[in-house]
């Protein structure tokens, strides 16, 4: 690992602990504010707007300018976001706060095209999958300690320490050095992203994945408060253990195809909503929540799935479109999964199943003949020296 991917894999894992010290209390300091399901629903579901329409703009910049100030600029602007969240004295000065920490995740196209420039000889798929990993490594202490201390102190005190927690991080991120210029991987003219048909039909199978993962995650902590008691303190316990799951499911799977990957996610995630749905005790739970990493492990493998098929120097433009119709899926699915909620909270998961399901086996069927097609286009192209796709 050369010293930008390691400062990188660093900072995102002291990020990992700031933003696991609050992330799953955030439906529950909404319902503290007194909103709804619904309107929790409502929220979230903003939430995933705010960062989906960052996405292609932050990648097109990434080509142009270079990944590092945008990278900058979210982790100096999420520390900010942080410190109006833990100052925030009612609900709209809150929810401002979070709008503005979901306007970083802007940062993912310009990061993971970052990621994938200084990555040197490691693979697309476990560069990607090592740095999320980092991540949740972070976030394995995040939702323990913090479920202590907002048992303790409250869940404003959460958001006071991962404040001073970004801090660091940003410190660190700003020690990187500007990725060096892309090889040129393709002989010929290059389609960009929104003009090749094997991209684009590519993007309704990652919504589906996206919304059929990330519904039974949305109001889960609501739901292990209010149908089966637990307090923050457990919360937080089950959030560590599914951080420490994410971790071990991308270490472990991170070399996987990205077809064999975005499955094996995907069933990950479904295990994760059977577990909830019938469990009756922190054990159960906390085997449900082991497999929560599936999530994750879906997203990047479907960069990894796509990325031979980016012309060198569109990478950000063509992850910004990825992440747009993934912050698409953001949106719709905490608005699905409250609604759900609202009429039997246990509709969240047998829902999820149902989604789930039907995504699995449309990707089960597509996506192996689609990956066969793009090598075979990529292979006609380097030998006539065009691009077929």
């Amino acid at each position: 690992m050369n010293l930008d991917l390691a400062l990188v894999s660093f900072s995102l894992m002291v990020w990992g602990l700031g933003e696991g010290l609050f992330l799953i209390f955030q439906p529950l300091y909404l319902q503290q504010f007194g909103a709804d399901p619904r309107l929790i629903g409502g929220i979230l579901g903003s939430l995933g707007l705010a960062m989906a329409a960052a996405q292609v703009p932050a990648g097109y910049l990434a080509d142009r300018l270079g990944a590092r100030p945008l990278m900058w600029a979210a982790w100096i602007m999420g520390a900010a976001s942080a410190g109006i969240m833990a100052f925030a004295g009612s609900m709209p000065v809150y929810v401002a706060g979070l709008l503005l920490y979901s306007l970083t995740a802007y940062v993912s196209a310009p990061m993971n095209s970052y990621i994938a420039d200084v990555r040197g000889r490691w693979s697309v798929s476990r560069a990607f999958t090592l740095t999320q990993a980092s991540y949740f490594l972070g976030a394995v202490a995040g939702p323990a300690l913090g479920g202590w201390i907002g048992g303790r102190y409250g869940l404003r005190s959460v958001y006071l320490v991962a404040f001073i927690v970004f801090i660091v991080s940003a410190c660190v991120v700003l020690f990187i050095r500007p990725q060096p210029k892309s090889a040129t991987g393709h002989a010929g003219p290059a389609l960009r992203p929104h003009q090749s048909r094997a991209f684009l039909t590519l993007l309704p199978f990652f919504f589906l994945t996206t919304l059929a993962t990330f519904l039974p995650q949305t109001l889960t902590p609501n739901y292990l408060q209010n149908q089966h008691g637990l307090d923050y303190n457990q919360i937080g316990q089950l959030g560590s253990i599914g951080s420490l799951g994410i971790v071990a499911i991308m270490l472990a799977l991170g070399n996987l195809t990205p077809v064999v990957g975005m499955l094996a996610g995907q069933a990950a995630i479904g295990l994760f909503a059977a577990f909830l749905w019938k469990g009756t005790g922190m054990t159960w739970f906390a085997v449900g929540f082991a497999f929560s990493g599936g999530y994750r492990l879906s997203r990047s493998m479907a960069l990894a799935f796509t990325r031979p098929i980016v012309p060198p120097g569109q990478t950000g433009f063509a992850f910004g479109l990825i992440e747009l119709v993934n912050g698409a899926a953001l949106f719709l699915a905490p608005v699905i999964g409250g609604w759900l909620y609202s009429i039997q909270p246990e509709w969240l998961y047998t829902g999820s199943l149902l989604i789930g399901g039907g995504a699995f086996l449309l990707n089960l069927a597509f996506l192996p003949a689609k990956r066969r097609k793009i090598e075979a286009g990529l292979q006609d192209s380097l030998r006539l020296g065009s691009p077929k796709l």
